[in-house]
Order: structure tokens, then sequence, then C-alpha cells
């Protein structure tokens, strides 16, 4: 009797050890998951700039909130983004930059505005899609395709290419976003870079002007071009393929996406660890949260965002692993050298700034 009373308490004993040895692990890997172990303390809070829609941006914010219990702020800038970032350069009110093209995560590296981080997911995405020192990393790819309102101009008459928006047949025909969308920016700019890797940027700037000339209206709105685009007031613009497949399938616009001969530029949007961020922990592991594989796929089904994660496509809508089309051959690192003084022309000399929407 005491032989089996001594092997009772032993495996009780041990019974309890494993059970406390398995809870040591588990919650080794809560902390592990979190970024948040004995030398990584998360703040309370993490500030986030951003390009993304309000709707986008709560979705994250909520989700992260759930799972780490870190309180998220988030400003919606648009396309004043990166010059919000430069001029809090000295004293940064924000920690992460999410959003906005590549290649203006390029001119700001080079200003010295990010701090080098590799999210968890880094390893796994294409390396088209980040930067090759670890300053940024791609959540979505955006392609810009032209695309036409098909009541007001036929699929004969449409453009077939970029170059044909300079075709007096498209007079008052076009309507663009301005040069703070960053999708704009960077369209604009690469196709002066098509000009420029031929020895032909004067032709260029021609063509803009062309464009230009045929353009009715500049908007500092997405969803107003898309409108003046449903009222008739003009057939032709671009955008990314995702606003062209909303407008279609949930405002019922009847628009034709556009597969440019040249192809059509892909824009990575990105994010960032800003340099000097006050709550850079938290930072961090909002990073590790947003582009990680759950995050990307649930963008691409709530808001048609396509991810760069390969598998979160493999979670996504079928459009966007079906979606074909030529992809413009852009060489993002050069266009961010010489993108700002580009669009700085563009803006003062080049176009007609009366044609500038204003309420």
């Amino acid at each position: 009797m005491k032989i089996k009373r001594i092997i009772s308490i032993l495996l009780i004993l041990s019974t309890v050890f494993l059970l406390a040895a398995c809870g040591e692990k588990n919650e080794e890997e809560v902390k592990a998951a979190s970024g948040n172990d004995k030398e990584t303390k998360l703040e309370d809070k993490v500030v986030i700039y951003s390009t993304h829609s309000e709707a986008m941006l709560e979705l994250v914010a909520t989700e992260f909130e759930n799972e780490t219990g870190i309180k998220v702020e988030f400003i919606n800038l648009k396309g004043e983004l990166a010059e919000r970032v430069r001029a809090e350069k000295e004293n940064p009110q924000s920690d992460v930059m999410f959003g906005g093209a590549s290649s203006i995560f390029m001119e700001l590296k080079e200003e010295d505005l990010f701090d080098k981080y590799e999210p968890s997911w880094g390893k796994k995405i294409n390396p088209l899609f980040k930067d090759s020192e670890g300053f940024w990393f791609g959540t979505i790819q955006t392609p810009v395709m032209m695309f036409y309102n098909s009541d007001v101009i036929s699929s004969e008459d449409a453009p077939k290419d970029w170059t044909d928006l300079s075709n007096q047949l498209y007079k008052d025909q076009l309507v663009f976003r301005n040069a703070l969308s960053s999708s704009a920016r960077a369209t604009f700019s690469s196709l002066l870079q098509q000009y420029e890797k031929k020895n032909q940027l004067e032709e260029g700037w021609e063509f803009m002007k062309a464009m230009d000339s045929n353009t009715k209206q500049y908007y500092g709105s997405g969803s107003l071009m898309f409108q003046a685009i449903g009222r008739k007031e003009a057939g032709i613009s671009f955008a990314t393929l995702n606003s062209i497949i909303d407008n279609r399938t949930k405002n019922n616009l009847p628009l034709e996406v556009v597969d440019a001969k040249s192809g059509s530029p892909v824009i990575t949007d990105a994010i960032a660890l800003i340099k000097n961020a006050k709550h850079p922990n938290a930072a961090k592991a909002f990073i590790d949260f947003a582009g990680n594989a759950k995050m990307q796929a649930m963008f691409a089904n709530k808001f048609n965002r396509m991810p760069t994660h390969p598998e979160a496509i493999e979670a996504s809508p079928k459009w966007m692993a079906n979606t074909k089309f030529e992809i413009m051959d852009v060489d993002w690192a050069a266009l961010s050298t010489k993108q700002s003084e580009w669009m700085q022309k563009w803006d003062t000399e080049v176009k007609d700034t009366n044609k500038d929407f204003k309420k």
C-alpha cells in the first residue's frame, strides 16, 4: 500500500510539472507571436499615417487592438502623406507609414526617414515588392489601368495604348486625379520614364502637354472623378484596377478596362517604420500584423486590394488570380530619384491649373 501511495504521489507531481511546463511554453508562444518577450515591452498605442480608406484603416485597427490590446490612432492623409512625414522629421508624430507607392517610400528612405525593420512575413513575398535593404515592404500590389465608360466611348474608338491619350479624338474626354494622388503621380512619372529610356524625354513632355489639352478636369478625389465618368461628363480615365472593379460592381457603372499595349504600371503599396518613432515596439508589432497573410486576404476580400503575400492570394477573390495584363517596364528605383522633380514641372509648367477641380 505504501508503494502504491508513493507511485500515486509521483504521478500527481509529474502531472503538475508537465502542466506547468506546458503553461510556460504557451506563454512563451504568445509572447513570441506578439513580439512581447522579456526584452521587448510593447507601448500602449501606435500612430499610423496612411493613404488607405477610413474603412480599411478601421478594419485593421480593430483587428489589431482585439489581438494585442494596443490602441491604434490613424490619420488618412491621402496625397499629403509624404509631405507630412518630411515635415515631422525632427520630431515624428507617427510611428508607421502605411500606404502609398513604393517610389515614394524609396524617396523617403533616401531622406533617412525610416528605420530598418523586416516583418515576420517579409521573406515570403517577391523581391519585386520590397526594399532590398529591409526599410519598406509591400502589402498590396496595385495595377493602374486605363478604362472607359462604354456608354460614352465605343470599343472601336477606345484608346489602345497610353500614347493614344494625346489624340485630338479625345478632346475633353479625359478626366484624371491630380498629382497629389500617389497612383496618378506614379503613373504620370512612369509614362515619362518610357520616353526617357529612349532618350526622348522632351517628346515625353510634348505627349504630356497634348494629353493635358485633351483633359477636361483634374480631381483631388477618386470618388469625384468616378462620379464625373458616371455622369458622362467625360469617357476616359485611369485608376487602380480595384477601384475600377469596385465602381463597376458596386455602383453599376459601365466601365471597360484597357489592357494597354505598352503595359500598365503596377504600384506596390508599402509599409515602413518611421525613424525615431515614439512607439517603436508597438509599431513593429503593427507592421507584422498589417502585412500577414490573414490581413492581406481580408483586404482582398473586403476591399478588392490585391495581396503581395502568396498565401493571401490563394484566399482572395478569383479575379485577382485570373487577371492577366501587360505590365509596364518601370524602373521604380530610378523613378524615385526623378519623380518629385518631374511632378513639380508637370504641376507648375505643363498642366493647365485652371482644370483643377475647385469645390
